[in-house]
């Protein structure tokens, strides 16, 4: 007896369309061990981004130090002589805060996009996808080492003084840094493999954020007075970069008060925060940005699950 040929249809239908893959989701404390378990792969891959950056090059790694130091010498022209920020030592005040975002930017910016870019190493062989991520923070993380060492030159240039007994908060804020940008960079890369367009978005998101961040401005009484009145104070410091900044301007800017070489006037260039604020500061930040990371890895296990099916 032949079928109607409206259910021959419905079945020609159900056999031409795509097969989603769902894959078995892992909970985030195997997520963790999993990561840790393929530490070694994760190193392996920031040496490769490295050198796969610097192939061919003259220089070679070389740039990551000479490229900071010509893009501080952009934003102390601009900033520092055209445009007269009125900072004393501008360009030792710019460069803290820069190391911090450089780190941020460039981590992010080549993140959001990579498991797209690699899809064929996704779909073939089976590892901690965030990995990839993560392999961009690593490589950033390097590229932050170099650039210190270019901040240590320009301070004994200088022959300025860090803040030492605000010295012991550096290594907390930096791990603040990196699980910040890391869970960013695994946010947006699992994203991206669902909305192509957010690659090209975060670039204009973060030029945004550059600005919202204290690098090329001075986070002032007078900036902060208007900020207050137009509301936009909590707002300003919901930006955990913004701490950070701080913290490390403090450590190698160390001024808070200095005479400006523009008006002749005293300017409150940093916040005249004592110690204690500074600690409690980065304690509540480091608490924020390891509970940013449980969550940044959780959704991305949601997310992970249809990646085949999707690249």
């Amino acid at each position: 007896m032949n079928q109607p040929a409206s259910a021959s249809s419905e079945r020609r239908s159900l056999a031409d369309a795509p097969i989603r893959v769902v894959s078995h989701r892992a909970s985030l404390l195997t997520r963790l061990k999993n990561l840790w378990g393929r530490r070694e792969l994760l190193v392996s891959l920031t040496a490769s981004d490295i050198k796969i950056k610097y192939k061919n090059s003259t220089l070679g790694f070389f740039w990551s130090m000479l490229s900071p130091a010509l893009t501080l010498g952009i934003y102390f022209m601009v900033f520092g002589v055209v445009l007269k920020s009125g900072i004393p030592n501008f360009a030792l005040y710019l460069f803290s805060g820069l190391v911090v975002w450089n780190l941020f930017q460039t981590s992010v910016n080549t993140a959001t996009g990579v498991i797209v870019d690699r899809a064929g190493l996704v779909k073939k062989v089976s590892f901690p996808r965030e990995i990839l991520a993560l392999s961009n923070v690593g490589a950033g993380v390097v590229y932050f080492c170099s650039q210190m060492l270019v901040l240590t030159v320009v301070l004994l240039a200088m022959r300025h003084q860090p803040a030492w007994g605000f010295m012991w908060l550096l290594p907390l804020s930096f791990v603040s840094l990196y699980l910040i940008t890391a869970s960013v960079a695994v946010l947006m890369s699992g994203i991206t493999v669902y909305m192509r367009d957010m690659k090209h978005l975060m670039e204009v998101a973060l030029m945004l954020w550059f600005w919202l961040t204290p690098v090329v401005y001075s986070y002032s009484n007078s900036m902060a007075a208007q900020l207050k009145s137009h509301g936009l104070l909590a707002i300003y410091f919901f930006n955990p970069i913004t701490w950070i900044v701080l913290t490390f301007q403090r450590i190698f800017y160390v001024t808070q008060v200095a005479v400006s070489p523009k008006t002749t006037t005293m300017i409150h260039v940093l916040p005249n925060w004592p110690l204690s604020t500074y600690v409690e500061m980065n304690v509540a930040l480091l608490g924020f940005s390891i509970i940013l990371f449980f969550v940044a890895e959780s959704l991305f296990g949601r997310l992970e699950v249809n990646f085949e099916s999707e690249l």
